[in-house]
């Protein structure tokens, strides 16, 4: 296009800021979801997961929209699903800006899901999606919030609290760490240019614990790594324990009390989750639903 001044690409005004621009990009993730909602409602093609996002069919569309969506969803579908097909489903899909799209459970249902199906979206877009789902789930974490500064790690679990309905987060890191063998652990890792910026909220298992419940978490559990020992499957244990001769029995026991597990619930569909001990050589598991 021409460079002059007259140009209506120079006359046009930028967003005032990237928010401004960004939440206009939104607005169209919430115009797709609706005028698909009301299509399908017409019969133009089924769809039964846009009911979670959308519950009213609302407004009236024109046909020429509702067509048109029609031929975007089928169009779209059309070359996704020979692509599948043609791989076996050996294969990712990556749906970038995804929004509230319902690819993955048409897929799921036709049995047509790939290896990986990734979305990408705004953060926003990408939680407000989560919210509705609201399927359990479970977050792992094992040595990593105690490489976050406290503030940070509090601000994580702060988010999944907020994030998630129905959820439970296991993590696994250092406790009792400001007595001696805790000091020599720190210093040892320092040695290795590696720091603990988030120590202090490692001090006992109360503190672990305080960690989830400041943050919004309904409960939370914390064993060290000894008391979690006796509860594990005994026999399996004695297995273990033949494997090799233990000459240092005074230096595990200090090791496993300086790790720990601790695990919080935000629990909207009555699933208590707990650590129980078990004898039987039939038990596998030592987390038990009561």
């Amino acid at each position: 296009h021409s460079r002059g001044s007259g140009s209506p690409m120079a006359a046009r005004q930028p967003f005032a800021d990237a928010d401004t621009a960004d939440e206009a990009v939104r607005a169209t993730c919430d115009d797709a979801t609706t005028c698909k909602r009301f299509a399908t409602s017409k019969g133009y093609w089924k769809d039964s997961s846009l009911q979670y996002f959308v519950r009213s069919v609302g407004e009236r569309k024109a046909p020429e929209i509702n067509r048109g969506y029609y031929a975007r969803v089928q169009g779209v579908n059309l070359l996704l699903d020979a692509f599948l097909k043609k791989t076996q489903g050996h294969c990712q899909v990556i749906n970038l800006g995804a929004g509230l799209d319902t690819t993955f459970w048409r897929l799921q249902e036709e049995n047509l899901l790939p290896r990986k199906l990734f979305e990408v979206d705004f953060p926003t877009v990408v939680a407000r999606k989560i919210h509705h789902i609201k399927l359990p789930t479970l977050l792992l974490s094992e040595c990593v919030l105690v490489y976050m500064s406290p503030a940070q790690s509090s601000s994580l679990v702060h988010w999944a609290a907020q994030t998630f309905h129905t959820a439970m987060f296991i993590n696994y890191e250092q406790v009792n760490m400001s007595d001696r063998f805790g000091q020599v652990m720190i210093e040892n890792l320092q040695r290795r240019r590696c720091a603990l910026a988030g120590v202090e909220l490692c001090q006992s298992l109360d503190s672990q614990k305080e960690r989830f419940l400041r943050a919004g978490w309904d409960q939370a559990n914390a064993l060290d790594m000894m008391a979690v020992y006796s509860v594990l499957p005994q026999d399996d244990v004695a297995r273990i324990e033949r494997l090799e001769f233990l000459d240092e029995k005074e230096l595990l026991q200090q090791l496993l009390q300086h790790y720990c597990i601790c695990w919080a619930t935000k629990d909207r569909l009555n699933l208590e989750v707990t650590l129980e001990p078990h004898a039987g050589k039939n038990e596998t598991g030592i987390f038990k639903n009561v």
